[in-house]
């Protein structure tokens, strides 16, 4: 029975190797240098491992003196290291981990009397130019960034150490070649944003690429996999081994596989390797530009200083450990499409933006506020039916509930949240908890409003309607987009669907306070949506026409015109969720827009007719509650009829209110 101690196991070519080490070796005990911080993944990847309870947790810290060992390490007769920093862009802090960490490392398999079996990297290779054997180390080779030299350093110490040693170099490593798993976006894998990109063109459009050079690329299994044969082999030691691909990789060899993987087109044809220079040595203005441009796709502009390997590395040592074990690197083009299909499935970082082949609104995370009537309430079931989750947000808890049984007996997926939007602590809580349960939120609609038919004269002593209406209409909406854009950023996709009134458009006679709250949220989310379109968060204001709803009962025959029916209102939000247009319209708001814009004073002169032609409610005047029901229809009007000047006025806004639906006044 052997026991290994391994660094770095929780890694991702760490946990490759000890799960191939448990099968190759079934009497191995296997102890891991975990962090404290990290118990909890180390268990949850112990659960899944084959041999799992021959895998022990040994608590320390790969930076710290002694490797913070806590507790005397095991007899063991190998010590794998594979803990180390693996970054281009890091800078010197990672000496701590790469160098100081494999110090530590040595004096541990010295003490054991271990053999140290050193993953290190053809980083170390450096700049060096031509042919690198296993043999070669120390070259004269200079170092591009601080990732290459504390690499060369940490394999220095191996080699001088008392300690019997074994030196593993791999070229980059990418996903499985079977399965294509990968843990992060790193390497290559940066350049497939771009790749996805180009998929949006014909497949069959002909491209060339520059004659860039080499690249080495091989898979984790492949390196586990050889890595642990070459541990199990006696009369090894201070001997090094390349874990690279035996041939040369053409860049555009790389690119072809992958762009046929990503349905994009793919080269026929190379450039001269000066057509790249503009991109890769730009003068110092253009490269503030385009490293700027990188950045913005996710892209680190050192990576493209790494785009190829100078040095050719010799496998002879390693093809001949290997003749007999049926271990070699496949062909890259033969497991591209692993590769890609992974990384659309699991680490796009805009796969949140698909929708689902069923439907674009199925399986989405949809938030709807004042969803327990009116709008909303329409709104949350239309959604439902298209196979949304509802997350609906009201005040009045009861109403919520009723609402989500009616869609849960229909088959929908909905859930009720009693949130008072202007509470500041309340509308965390709720977020906090929606987010914990049910992981995301891909959508909100913004439905909750407040509405207050009053003219200015009675609105003097009254400052209290404007902040209420702000309260809820304005601050509540924003105290909403506010708490979600975090989250929505990190999975850089949301759309959120404002709902204004075409009153910010005709800016509509007594309702002051409500327009200006409703434009403060249109001007809010326009200045937003430039600021958060790279991060893949959209809005939609929908201006819509007066609708029947709860909102308006207490003055509705106070307005001329036909109001919409929640049902075609809620129709309106379906599209801006599905479509995610910039803004949704209805004739009577753009009549008026575009007349506030040639026709200002004619505008104004209108407005001031209709303004006299319809009085404030009774309710506005103090004379009755304003949540007195409406007249029944049969009853009539209580609208005073105008005499004098006023009346042409009050035929004028009647004419105009049967021309022009929707019109709120």
């Amino acid at each position: 029975m052997a026991t290994y101690i391994v660094t770095g196991g929780t890694g991702f070519l760490g946990r490759h190797t000890i799960e191939r080490l448990l099968e190759r070796d079934p009497s191995a005990q296997v102890h891991v240098l975990v962090r404290p911080g990290s118990l909890s993944k180390f268990e949850r990847m112990a659960d899944h491992w084959t041999g799992g309870d021959r895998v022990h947790a040994l608590v320390g810290d790969l930076t710290e003196p002694d490797l913070g060992l806590k507790a005397a390490p095991p007899a063991a007769e190998h010590v794998v290291h594979l803990g180390a920093i693996y970054d281009l862009t890091a800078g010197e802090e990672q000496a701590r981990t790469n160098v100081d960490g494999t110090r530590a490392v040595i004096d541990l398999a010295s003490r054991l009397g271990a053999t140290l079996h050193h993953v290190s990297s053809i980083a170390v290779a450096g700049d060096h130019r031509g042919r690198f054997t296993e043999d070669d180390f120390d070259l004269g080779q200079h170092f591009p960034t601080p990732y290459h030299r504390t690499k060369f350093e940490a394999e220095r110490l191996v080699r001088r150490s008392d300690a019997p040693w074994r030196i593993y170099r791999p070229s980059t490593v990418v996903g499985s070649s079977i399965t294509g798993e990968m843990d992060k976006v790193d390497g290559p894998y940066l350049f497939f944003p771009l790749l996805a990109a180009l998929a949006k063109l014909p497949a069959v459009l002909p491209v060339a690429v520059p004659k860039l050079g080499y690249t080495n690329i091989v898979p984790v299994d492949f390196v586990a996999a050889a890595l642990v044969e070459l541990i199990l082999r006696p009369d090894f030691d201070a001997q090094t081994f390349h874990l690279v691909s035996p041939e040369p990789q053409p860049v555009r060899q790389i690119f072809a596989a992958l762009a046929k993987a990503a349905h994009a087109p793919t080269p026929v044809a190379d450039l001269p390797a000066a057509t790249a220079r503009p991109l890769l040595s730009p003068p110092a203005p253009a490269r503030r530009i385009r490293d700027t441009a990188l950045r913005r796709m996710g892209i680190p502009p050192v990576i493209l200083d790494h785009l190829t390997v100078p040095s050719r590395f010799t496998v002879d040592r390693t093809r001949e450990a290997l003749q007999d074990s049926g271990i070699s690197v496949p062909p890259f083009p033969s497991y591209a499409s692993k590769l890609w299909t992974y990384w659309y499935e699991h680490l796009d970082p805009d796969r949140a933006r698909r929708d689902d082949p069923a439907g674009p609104l199925v399986n989405r995370h949809v938030i709807i506020t004042g969803a327990s009537s009116g709008i909303g309430r329409s709104a949350a079931i239309m959604a439902a039916e298209k196979g949304a989750t509802v997350l609906l947000l009201a005040r009045r808890g009861d109403e919520l509930e009723a609402v989500v049984s009616q869609i849960r007996e229909t088959g929908g997926s909905a859930y009720a949240y009693q949130c008072d939007i202007t509470d500041t602590e309340a509308v965390d809580h709720t977020i906090k908890s929606i987010l914990a349960e049910h992981g995301h939120v891909d959508m909100l609609v913004n439905n909750a409003g407040r509405s207050i038919r009053r003219g200015l004269y009675r609105s003097t002593d009254r400052l209290h309607d404007f902040e209420r209406t702000m309260a809820v209409n304005y601050f509540g909406a924003v105290r909403l987009v506010l708490a979600l854009l975090p989250h929505m950023r990190e999975r850089r996709f949301g759309h959120i669907v404002n709902i204004s009134t075409a009153g910010v458009q005709a800016r509509t006679p007594r309702f002051a306070g409500y327009i200006a709250s409703k434009s403060a949220l249109d001007g809010f989310a326009d200045v937003a949506a430039a600021e958060t379109l790279s991060d893949g968060i959209t809005f939609t204001t929908i201006h819509m026409p007066l609708v029947r709803t709860p909102m308006i009962a207490p003055t509705g025959h106070y307005n001329t015109g036909p109001a919409a029916s929640p049902d075609k209102a809620a129709a309106m939000v379906i599209r801006a969720l599905i479509e995610k247009p910039k803004r949704i319209d209805v004739p009577i708001g753009t009549f008026f827009e575009f007349g506030a814009i040639f026709m200002p004073r004619m505008k104004d002169r209108m407005f001031s007719a209709l303004y006299h032609a319809f009085p404030d409610s009774p309710a506005a005047r103090g004379e009755r509650a304003a949540a007195e029901p409406e007249p029944a229809p049969e009853a009539p009007s209580v609208t005073p009829r105008p005499t004098g000047p006023t009346e042409s006025a009050a035929r004028i806004a009647r004419r105009l209110g049967r021309l022009i639906p929707g019109a709120h006044w």
